[in-house]
């Protein structure tokens, strides 16, 4: 017998302060990955689904956006740095 299945994964990736398109509110909304995992025998083995949604905290609303959408959103949210990065310059010594 084989047992096979999949399992839901749920990533926050930022909080952002955005317009909601529903309710019109500036208020918080979470920017969420959500990714789906074949599992055999219980063990996730690969993703087959990844989807990004924005969800408001005043109203609820979920809006769905793109994979590029996440992380211009993302990008944002850092102040247009890559995580890691730490802006220094360095010089050669004379």
């Amino acid at each position: 017998m084989i047992i096979f299945g999949t399992k839901g994964y749920l990533y926050q990736l930022a909080i952002l302060t955005l317009v909601c398109a529903r309710c019109g509110n500036p208020a918080a909304h979470t920017l969420r990955k959500r990714v789906t995992k074949f599992t055999l025998f219980f063990v996730p083995l690969f993703p087959f689904s990844t989807k990004y949604t924005t969800q408001c905290t005043f109203c609820g609303a979920e809006q769905q956006v793109t994979r590029e959408q996440a992380e211009q959103l993302q990008a944002q949210e850092t102040g247009g740095r890559a995580y890691g990065s730490r802006g220094s310059s360095r010089t050669s010594p004379p």
